[in-house]
């Protein structure tokens, strides 16, 4: 295996070493999926991407996305990182939209810029599409808490926009920040459920700029907890269009992430119901951290 570049990039992240982490590797078109993998697992980062083909193919970069254990055929934080360096690295000039061809399918990003350099990206992803809802007191079980915690009002639901997540909705901050898994129950209720991840969230939050709390388990997938997710809260954006959340079916939202594990991350959520349709795009701010070389 040739050397490799990769680059390490902080995603929802308003500075260096907050937010999701991510490396990038830019010249990665001969690797095998094997390769890739033990990179990732070598990285061990909740994600790393791999850019398989320096040139467009159907106006997109393809790019492969693997956690330390799997593929994954989508996941937010690594698209907006890949297509940040992909601007600044590949492209080289500033563009208004960029195409990452997913196993998911094709995903666009928007990018914002200030003065030609990048303030803000939008990736829109798939259509959300409901699936089975989950007993409360089950759920409350896998997380160590009380049923009367949850906010019954709402469903217990795996929620998916390309990679599907269970989503819970709690009361307090207070309940939130006492969650923790209980990995024998958790085993066992993924074991029935297409969503093999966690969201819970929550109305109160640490800053008052913000309007959701949440945290985000992936035990599955060697992520025992995610400080970003924007794959998870695209599912959490379609579900409070879907249940009027807010009152509303149109939603423009910050949400905060990452804060009991000290990597604390902003999403910007933006979703609406068109019709029958509901659309969700995650927003937030990318940074660059390090470059560097395998050999």
């Amino acid at each position: 295996m040739s050397s490799l570049n990769f680059y390490i990039v902080d995603v929802f992240a308003e500075t260096k070493y907050t937010g999701n982490q991510l490396a990038v590797f830019t010249n990665a078109a001969n690797l095998t999926s094997e390769q890739m993998q033990l990179i990732a697992k070598e990285i061990n980062y909740s994600e790393t991407t791999f850019l398989t083909s320096p040139q467009q193919i159907s106006g997109g970069y393809n790019v492969r996305i693997f956690t330390p254990e799997q593929e994954l055929p989508f996941a937010g934080h690594p698209t907006l990182g890949t297509a940040y360096i992909l601007q600044r690295e590949i492209i080289k000039y500033p563009v208004p939209k960029i195409l990452l061809n997913l196993k998911v399918g094709q995903i666009p990003v928007t990018v914002n810029y200030i003065d030609a350099f990048i303030e803000c990206m939008w990736m829109k992803q798939k259509e959300p599409t409901f699936h089975q809802v989950l007993d409360a007191q089950t759920i409350a079980e896998v997380l160590n808490i009380l049923p009367d915690e949850i906010d019954l009002r709402f469903p217990i639901q795996e929620v998916s926009t390309g990679v599907p997540f269970i989503i819970v909705p709690l009361k307090t901050l207070e309940s939130l920040k006492r969650t923790k898994v209980n990995q024998d129950k958790y085993f066992e209720i993924i074991s029935t459920t297409d969503a093999k991840c966690i969201l819970v969230f929550c109305p109160e939050t640490y800053h008052p700029i913000n309007q959701l709390n949440v945290r985000v388990f992936c035990d599955y997938l060697g992520i025992p907890e995610d400080p970003a997710t924007g794959s998870a809260n695209g599912c959490l954006a379609g579900y409070l269009v879907e249940y009027s959340y807010f009152g509303k079916q149109k939603i423009s939202v910050r949400v905060e992430q990452g804060y009991e594990i000290k990597r604390p991350s902003s999403l910007l959520l933006e979703a609406e119901k068109k019709d029958t349709a509901i659309e969700v795009n995650v927003g937030g701010k990318v940074v660059m951290v390090a470059t560097g070389e395998f050999v």
